[in-house]
């Protein structure tokens, strides 16, 4: 009741209001049976629109972080999720892994449509990250259709780390669903759950135009987090023992040129 009040009375209208969502590819969405919804991810807010956008209810297999937070903003971005039926992934895999993914089964046990980022988390820099597998896992085992669907400037709208959106346009394009019968009685071939799940982010890129990065989003944001680390660690540059005074002036501060010219920082 809470996803339906909020969706068609509260915040659904404000937001296609504010943000004027555009959508291609919506009719390959099924009007009813299970099915997968597989995103990109390169915002909180995605989870938020894309759901919006869709007529059928979309249950998303959410990090399980946002159903612990504490404090005023933790309780009640876990409240928020809970009553939109987000179900709550581990992402440490093995057993944990294994008990969310039953969640997600069940979901399409009963008809219902999943959706699942399959780069597992949000990406560092806008870029299309490694898929991990259990979208494969989940789409063989349950005999269902995948639909890719590619989020278009929800980066821009809210970026990593900031609070307030920025209000501006965004999109959505659902591709057509894609069939992975032909692997009937190879659910457990890691080989296969590879090659299903590459083929998945492999539409996603093309939906999207992102460059793709054969690395898991995850390990970049650790290695990233580990420079940045180092950055602050490192000793300031003795300017007057090197005899040079920086260009950009004493006050100034400058880039690192491993920074510039990305354009997807």
């Amino acid at each position: 009741m809470f996803y339906w009040v909020m969706k068609r009375i509260f915040l659904g209208p404000v937001l296609r209001l504010l943000f004027r969502p555009w959508v291609k590819g919506l009719d390959n969405v099924p009007a009813e049976g299970a099915a997968i919804i597989a995103s990109n991810h390169l915002s909180f807010s995605d989870s938020i629109f894309m759901p919006l956008m869709v007529p059928r209810p979309v249950i998303f297999l959410a990090k399980s972080e946002y159903f612990t937070g504490t404090g005023f903003k933790g309780r009640l971005t876990a409240l928020f999720f809970r009553m939109t039926n987000q179900l709550p992934m581990d992402r440490s895999g093995g057993a944990a892994s294994a008990v969310s993914l039953n969640a997600g089964m069940d979901v399409l046990t009963n008809g219902g449509l999943l959706g699942i980022y399959p780069e597992g988390t949000r990406s560092p820099d806008a870029r299309l990250y490694r898929g991990k597998v259990g979208v494969a896992k989940l789409a063989l085992q349950a005999g269902v259709p995948v639909i890719p669907v590619a989020m278009i400037g929800t980066d821009k709208v809210q970026p990593i780390g900031k609070r307030m959106p920025n209000i501006r346009r965004i999109g959505m394009i659902f591709g057509a669903p894609l069939d992975f019968s032909r692997y009937q009685g190879l659910e457990e071939d890691r080989l296969v759950q590879r090659s299903v799940t590459d083929e998945i982010m492999y539409e996603l890129m093309r939906l999207s135009g992102q460059e793709y990065v054969d690395d898991y989003a995850a390990v970049v944001k650790l290695q990233l987090a580990g420079k940045d680390a180092a950055k602050k660690d490192a000793p300031a540059p003795d300017v007057e023992a090197a005899g040079t005074v920086p260009e950009s002036g004493p006050n100034e501060e400058t880039e690192p040129d491993s920074q510039q010219g990305t354009g997807s920082v």
